[in-house]
């Protein structure tokens, strides 16, 4: 325990340089916030290097257990510091908004305890992006880059922080270089993204801002209306380019640019079923809002369908339109794809598409079985063979996954709230989603919720973001033994 306080220690340390980007942009646009983000700065190192030092002799090699601990923490712990700005800034907000609006950053949720967001200190509306930015692929994974310099292992902390049920999978020979590996390839293409919106139309600042969001699959805006404000139909486009790449494996894209080809992708039976999914869900959706009306032309009717099906599939949770307010069968189906859309090693929450498609072969595998009880038949996804260690484990977290949502919305419903918002607020929160349906939904935000009731979303993109079993198994007694 004190080894890994140890390694928080120095990790709270290392995230005051975070602090260095809004305290630049508070520069630039001169808003007067620079000394609240120096003060920020300044807590977390403070605190960090004490913390360190007063654990020192307590410095070893992490243990796998250790690593799950220490990304437990870590997230928790973050984001208390990262709220500090919020504190310090926004006086009206309290503890429990400010670490939820942390919370929810960080974990790329997107939802929001904030209203005139056009009108925040452009400071605190970058940091909120800038969290998006750095969780998106894992503030966990950034930290491994650096943490061998201070003789911490990484490996237990790539396997606990990376999405997903593959976690073996190297890029390169070396850990440090699979995480740098991954933030070139993460950071490069936000660099992209920020250049396509600026042409779009967006300003510098909104470029930046939302090209975070979005290869994040976050869903923060530097507005109430969030992409609706633009109303452009050449950003929406740009974001559901971004959107989808950061929905698909970035080791995927990595490979595909070292190797100069597209092979990676055609081969990842991942890549084919999310495109197939998005593709025929946003025309389902348009035909049903070209049919009941709700959109004068097919073109409109696409031009919104594709939009809000690829941002609520791919777990981002921008707001162009009140979808919420369309024929049910369209919110309640984009629901469900948050649920299982994004891939695994993505920025996006959810069940992730390899479990989904593990599942299904392992139904389908049950039915051969019946026919032909003798038969030894391996589990396949593409051309891998999966193990049968992997495929109690998806089964594991299945269940837990369902059980999380389940026996969260029970309390939303028993602290008085209606059953859609609460259990819309509890899947998006699990899925880092953002917006859920109704009062919570994308037209309104989290800021009508109880302290219990934002606690319990809290917990939700915690959760979710960690993947459960990350955080559930720090609560069996099996963890804690020797």
């Amino acid at each position: 325990m004190l080894a890994v306080a140890h390694v928080l220690g120095l990790m709270m340390a290392f995230f005051a340089t975070t602090f260095i980007m809004p305290m630049v942009c508070s520069i630039i646009m001169q808003d007067g916030m620079f000394l609240d983000f120096a003060i920020a700065a300044g807590i977390n190192v403070v605190l960090g290097l004490l913390i360190a030092a007063l654990t020192r002799r307590h410095k070893r090699e992490l243990k796998a257990r250790d690593g799950f601990l220490l990304v437990t923490l870590a997230w928790v712990l973050m984001s208390a510091s990262a709220s500090i700005p919020f504190l310090i800034a926004l006086p009206h907000l309290s503890f429990t908004g400010a670490y939820f609006e942390a919370v929810s950053g960080l974990t790329t949720s997107g939802g929001t305890v904030l209203t005139g967001l056009d009108n925040l200190p452009p400071s605190i509306n970058f940091w909120r992006h800038a969290l998006h930015w750095f969780g998106g692929i894992g503030i966990i994974v950034l930290a491994v880059a650096v943490l061998p310099l201070l003789g911490v292992g990484g490996m237990a902390l790539y396997r606990a922080e990376t999405p997903g049920p593959i976690k073996d999978e190297k890029l390169t020979p070396r850990i440090t270089e699979t995480a740098k590996a991954l933030w070139i390839t993460y950071a490069g293409m936000t660099l992209i993204g920020i250049v396509a919106l600026r042409l779009a139309g967006m300003n510098w600042f909104d470029a930046i801002c939302h090209a975070f969001s979005a290869m994040a699959l976050g869903g923060f805006s530097t507005y109430d209306a969030s992409v609706g404000h633009f109303d452009s139909a050449v950003i929406e486009f740009v974001m559901i380019v971004l959107m989808i790449t950061a929905a698909l494996n970035f080791a995927r894209h990595f490979t595909a640019i070292r190797t100069r080809s597209l092979m990676p992708y055609r081969k990842d039976p991942e890549v084919r079923a999310v495109l197939s999914i998005i593709g025929a869900s946003v025309i389902a959706v348009a035909v049903v809002l070209k049919v009941h009306g709700e959109y004068e032309s097919v073109l409109e009717s696409l031009r919104h369908a594709a939009f809000a099906v690829v941002s609520v599939a791919t777990t981002s949770g921008f707001a162009g339109e009140a979808y919420d307010s369309w024929p049910l069968f369209a919110p309640v189906w984009m629901l469900f794809l948050s649920c299982i859309v994004c891939s695994t090693g993505s920025t996006g929450g959810g069940i992730k598409m390899f479990r989904s498609l593990m599942l299904l072969q392992q139904a389908r595998r049950e039915m051969k079985q019946i026919v032909h009880p003798s038969a030894v038949i391996p589990m396949r996804v593409g051309d891998q063979v999966i193990p049968e260690r992997i495929a109690a484990s998806v089964l594991a977290f299945i269940f837990l996954y369902f059980q999380t949502i389940a026996v969260l919305t029970f309390l939303m419903l028993l602290s008085g709230m209606d059953f859609i918002p609460a259990f819309s607020a509890i899947v998006a929160s699990v899925n880092n989603l953002g917006p859920g349906l109704g009062s919570v939904g994308p037209m309104g935000n989290f800021q009508g919720l109880t302290d219990f009731q934002t606690w319990i979303c809290t917990v939700g993109m915690i959760l979710g973001r960690l993947e459960i079993l990350s955080v559930l198994v720090l609560f069996s007694a099996a963890f804690w033994r020797k």
